[in-house]
């Protein structure tokens, strides 16, 4: 069954870090280049970073220089570092496969709070 657990937001001040970590399901896992997505109050969801199996990472100009993706294959984890954070940060941060459609699966997301 396909499953995606995300965790580690918060509420943090600016320029200050978070990590978020992903657990998930085999069946989305395996070979799948992962990526993480986030979702602004009013916004649609959006890219912003992707790992491949092999660990090659590409990100979006908002977050470049400061996020940080990696992963865990052998525990099937994924993870999203976030140093400098802004207030237009703030949103819900989901994990999933690159490229991933809106009737895919999903999990809850955790929210990032940017706010001093």
């Amino acid at each position: 069954q396909a499953q995606l657990v995300e965790s580690g937001g918060g509420l943090v001040q600016p320029g200050g870090s978070l990590r978020l970590s992903c657990a998930v399901s085999e069946i989305i896992f395996s070979t799948s280049t992962m990526a993480w997505y986030r979702q602004a109050p009013g916004n649609q969801r959006e890219w912003i970073a992707t790992i491949s199996p092999a660990r090659t990472r590409n990100y979006a100009d908002s977050v470049k220089g400061r996020f940080t993706i990696s992963r865990d294959n052998a525990n099937r984890m994924v993870f999203l570092q976030m140093n400098s954070l802004k207030p237009e940060d703030t949103a819900v941060y989901y994990c999933n496969k690159v490229l991933a459609r809106e009737d895919d699966v999903w999990g809850q997301g955790t929210q990032v709070t940017v706010s001093s």
